[in-house]
C-alpha cells in the first residue's frame, strides 16, 4: 500500500529538515513524499534538495502559489498513493512507525 505524504512549504528553512527527516525515517516501505514549495527565498530549497539527493521517493515542485490551500491542492494532484496525508513544514510525525500503523488500519 503506497502512502503519499504532502508537505507545503514556504521559507521554512528552520524547520523543513526535521519535518522531512520524520517522514523519510518511517518504517513503512512504500512512501511517496510530495513537497510543494512556494518559491522560497531562504535556504528551504537547499535543505530539500540535499535530502532529495539521498531519497528517490521525493517529488519536488517549486513555484509561486496562491497560499497554502493552493499548494496542498497541487500536492494532491501530484500524489499517486493509495493513502494521502499531510505533514506541514513545521510539524513532525509522532514516531517512525506511525505510517505503518496507519497502513495496517486501512488493510484491516
Amino acid at each position: 500500500m503506497k502512502i503519499s505524504i504532502i508537505t507545503a512549504t514556504y521559507n521554512s528553512a528552520a524547520t523543513i529538515e526535521s519535518c522531512m527527516t520524520s517522514v523519510l525515517n518511517q518504517t513503512h516501505p512504500n512512501i511517496e513524499y510530495v513537497i510543494i514549495d512556494g518559491a522560497s527565498t531562504d535556504e528551504t530549497l537547499k535543505h530539500i534538495e540535499t535530502l532529495a539527493l539521498k531519497n528517490n521517493n521525493i517529488v519536488l515542485t517549486t513555484e509561486p502559489d496562491q497560499g497554502i490551500y493552493d499548494a496542498l491542492n497541487k500536492g494532491i494532484s501530484k500524489a499517486t498513493g493509495d493513502i494521502l496525508g499531510f505533514v506541514h513544514s513545521d510539524d513532525l510525525l509522532a514516531s517512525s512507525t506511525i505510517l505503518s500503523q496507519i497502513a495496517n488500519v486501512f488493510k484491516n
